[in-house]
């Protein structure tokens, strides 16, 4: 049996030093519970001042990453430089040895995911990647582990702290979502350019690794929908409650014989709706099984601690693998079969509107007339104000509709003399229409 896990780190930034950081406080928690210490052997950064800022010895310092991956005391690699391509050589090189490797590379996994888990079932090393999804969330570990028995119909999830801060913050202060974005950046909780949250990119990533493990085939990245969240106003936050909806920026994955519904997309929620309290940075996924029925798991999605606790999860799981002399459970994704993706084009919800009409008789009638020719039959109209050959709001929300149909009757809906603008399109969410 041995004595020991070798644990060779890569990036030394706030994941990894927070790593560093709860291996060396929580060191015989951890014994206890796996039965041999987790050590660093090895460390590597671009920066070496991290490393010694990490606080580890000198004399584990790599200056190379290759000095990692390639060092027989090495049991097994963490990844947590981010990026793709060096990332993608560095896990590649480490499981063609046969290692272990644990990152929280989402984009990574969602961009070359389908090669590395091929790469890794042809070797006895293996991709555990917790953190790459939700931070502390254990979102992985309960569709892997958890709903093993199930089958999945539906994921819907609040995955980017950045994106649910801000619509929290316009939710409940009434703040527009420039100064909302303005003090997620005054208080760590964005990025100095935050565009892949706030546009989406970063909860599709996301998506990709959750509907791939939930339906055990490959989802491709390009074949996610996605729009982000900069087009909401403060109007489009206040009629939704008076609708009795929240708005929040869904990742959601749907599952049934038509094939698999794979977007990102401001929604409407109802107020009802566990996911609807979701607020801050706090991350949320909402799961349907077909034994289990709904579940919610909820927690931080990111930070130094919490993704730090994803990642020694990890570490501890493959840490019991090779102490018992087997592999870690594979990755139960079919890299050889792909999903078969129903195009957004074919999606069929529920519609929220806001059209800005010039305030006379009969434009409703033509709003109407057209949405019917294609279809689209309404469940509400609210119209607030009134300002007698002015621009006013007009919510209307449909009931099911199928995006293609949406599309042709808005285009012609916006072309129209007495509507000004374009109109203001968010998807909707009931339980009820699942």
């Amino acid at each position: 049996m041995k004595k020991r896990i070798g644990i060779g780190i890569i990036g030394l930034g706030t994941v990894g030093s927070g790593v560093v950081k709860l291996l060396g406080e929580n060191a015989s928690l951890i014994e206890q519970r796996l039965g041999v210490p987790l050590e660093i052997v090895k460390a590597c950064d671009l920066d070496p001042g991290k490393v010694r800022r990490a606080g580890l010895d000198g004399a584990l310092i790599e200056g190379k990453a290759s000095g990692v991956t390639d060092d027989p005391a090495v049991d097994i690699v963490v990844e947590l430089i981010g990026g793709v391509d060096e990332a993608h050589s560095l896990i590649a090189r480490a499981l063609e040895m046969g290692k272990c490797v644990v990152t929280a590379n989402k984009a990574l996994l969602a961009e070359k995911g389908r090669e590395l888990f091929a790469l890794s079932s042809k070797s006895r090393g293996k991709i555990l990647f917790e953190a790459s999804v939700g931070g502390g969330v254990p979102i992985i570990k309960v569709i892997r582990e958890g709903l093993v028995a199930n089958r999945l119909s539906s994921i819907l999830g609040i995955v980017n702290g950045t994106c649910n801060f801000i619509m929290s913050r316009m939710t409940m202060e009434g703040s527009t979502f420039r100064s909302a974005l303005n003090e997620a950046k005054k208080r760590g909780f964005a990025e100095a350019d935050p565009s892949l949250d706030i546009e989406g990119v970063d909860s599709s990533h996301k998506l990709v690794i959750l509907a791939s493990l939930a339906t055990g085939k490959w989802v491709d990245l390009k074949s996610v929908y996605v729009e982000g969240i900069e087009e909401i106003t403060a109007k489009d936050i206040l009629y939704a409650g008076e609708l009795d909806y929240v708005i929040k920026l869904l990742a959601i994955a749907k599952y049934g014989e038509a094939g698999l519904e794979v977007r990102v997309h401001p929604t409407l929620i109802p107020r009802k709706h566990p996911l609807s309290a979701v607020s801050g940075v706090y991350n949320a996924v909402y799961v349907h099984g077909d034994y289990t029925g709904d579940i919610m798991i909820c927690g931080a999605g990111a930070g130094q601690d919490p993704t730090a606790s994803a990642v020694v999860s990890d570490l501890v799981d493959t840490g019991r693998a090779l102490i018992g002399s087997r592999s870690p459970q594979p990755i139960a994704v079919s890299v050889e079969d792909s999903n078969r993706i129903i195009p957004m084009e074919d999606v069929q919800t529920r519609y929220y509107f806001r059209f800005s009409c010039i305030d006379r008789p009969g434009v409703i009638a033509q709003i109407t007339t057209i949405l019917g020719e294609e279809g689209i039959s309404l469940a509400s109209i609210l119209q607030k104000e009134r300002r007698k050959g002015g621009v006013v709001p007009v919510v209307m929300m449909t009931h099911m509709a199928r995006e293609r149909n949406v599309r042709r009757a808005l285009a012609e809906i916006d072309g129209l003399g007495s509507v000004r603008a374009g109109t203001m399109v968010v998807r909707v969410e009931d339980e009820e229409d699942r």
